[in-house]
């Protein structure tokens, strides 16, 4: 059967399960993926071959173009320090500690295998929050944290990844160096959306252009900022991401016209490679379980279960924290405005009163309650990206040698994707519907 054959018929299945996602009250993307499990084990079908490449290319820019653009920037700036956070400093931990229990959970798995297979794994995909979350009815403030955690932390990822490979392969690690590579990439992200922003912004003005050719060009841009960031060795993510802000905050400016066709347009298209990103993940799964010699199966889905075990208690951990100490502070702050000489009318003291109830109302707004947090925590489902990095990994290193674990690195990471997906995404619905969650 011909590959285009192949993705129609795939299709197909994937609008056809909508609705009946929809009847049995389970997540998409959940039924997606036993759908794409069931497919890759029929016999005589023939294996899609995924170029990572491609799926960065073709999936994630419009993903999470689709999702800035539908985000409140007010609202993303104001939660800014927890999706900071989630995005860099939980990645860079939940790197950590899952090398730490793959260093030691897997025989013959090095430091720097263990460390690629961290990164691999350590960020929440936007395509599965997104998916997973939708419809739930959670609170607004939660959804922006965990959209706006999506948007970011893929860059964060994908440098300790490249760092992480590049040690497997001789490099020595450097901190500063890895710090420095990390600045760049962000810095040089939001960059390159600003000139893609500011290109676009020309045209539209100055051309005078019809509807169709704007929602065209806006289809263009996330596909362009990233290639042209990647071209420029920056964060491609970074780049999409701030276009599609930047760009959301001026919608207002295009006719009411060309902003419902682009909403109709982007819909359509991110319904399309939803559908198609967790059918080829679960199809993705059989081909790689024949790989694995069949006394190590076992064991390795064991290994998955820790994995996913770690990633959970690190992300639950780490949010908490983030709780109590913004309390901590919120109450330290407001302790200090109820000093008696912090009331007095002096100009002094009025000036410091002032500043320290901004500084209070600031924390006050980052505060979480205890359901809000147990939410945010158990919604770290991996995804697509995971798996085009695992996949991107090479075949044959620098010297000749075949790149060591790679079949192990890989089923490993498909597990892990496919246990988070059915275990968090089935656990969610329920979750909300246990805690009572209600949407404002």
């Amino acid at each position: 059967m011909e590959l285009y054959s192949i993705i129609i018929i795939l299709l197909a299945v994937a609008i056809g399960l909508s609705p009946v996602a929809k009847r049995m009250k389970l997540p998409y993307p959940v039924l997606l993926l036993a759908a794409g499990i069931i497919v890759g084990f029929i016999p005589g079908f023939h294996r899609i071959s995924i170029n990572p490449e491609i799926v960065f290319l073709i999936f994630l820019p419009p993903m999470l173009y689709d999702a800035a653009y539908n985000i409140s920037f007010k609202d993303f700036r104001a939660n800014l320090p927890t999706i900071s956070l989630l995005a860099i400093v939980l990645v860079f931990v939940t790197t950590t500690a899952i090398a730490v229990a793959v260093h030691y959970c897997i025989p013959g798995m090095t430091w720097s295998l263990s460390f690629v297979l961290g990164a691999i794994l350590s960020p929440p995909d936007a395509i599965a929050a997104t998916s997973v979350t939708k419809g739930l009815g959670l609170p607004h403030r939660t959804n922006i944290i965990l959209e706006g955690e999506s948007l970011i932390n893929d860059a964060s990822a994908l440098v300790a990844f490249r760092f992480a490979v590049a040690a497997v392969a001789g490099s020595a690690f450097i901190a500063w160096k890895a710090g420095v590579m990390f600045l760049v990439a962000l810095i040089g992200g939001f960059l390159v959306g600003c000139v893609i922003w500011i290109l676009f912004a020309f045209l539209v003005k100055k051309k005078k252009l019809d509807s169709n050719v704007i929602v065209s060009l806006n289809l263009l841009i996330p596909f362009v900022a990233y290639l042209i960031a990647e071209e420029l060795h920056v964060s491609g993510v970074i780049a999409v991401v701030t276009a599609g802000l930047i760009i959301s905050q001026h919608r207002d400016k295009f006719p009411e016209q060309t902003n419902n066709q682009s909403k109709f347009t982007w819909n359509t298209l991110t319904f399309i490679l939803n559908g198609l990103v967790f059918i080829l993940i679960g199809i993705e799964f059989p081909h790689v379980l024949k790989n694995i010699p069949f006394d190590k199966i076992f064991p390795l889905i064991g290994c998955a279960f820790l994995i996913f075990g770690v990633a959970l208690l690190i992300r639950m951990s780490v949010i908490f924290w983030h709780k109590l100490s913004t309390e901590k502070r919120f109450y330290a702050v407001k302790k200090h405005l109820d000093k008696p000489e912090m009331k007095t009318s002096t100009s002094r003291f009025h000036r410091k009163n002032y500043s320290f109830k901004e500084i209070l109302d600031n924390i006050e707004s980052l505060l979480l309650n205890w359901k809000e947090a147990v939410i945010i925590g158990w919604s770290g489902m991996r995804g697509i990206v995971s798996l085009a990095a695992a996949l991107s990994l090479p075949l044959i290193m620098d010297d000749g040698s075949a790149f060591p674990q790679r079949d192990t690195i890989i089923f490993l990471t498909v597990s892990v994707v496919i246990l988070m997906l059915v275990i968090q995404g089935l656990g969610l619905p329920l979750l909300v519907k246990l805690l009572k969650m209600k949407e404002k």
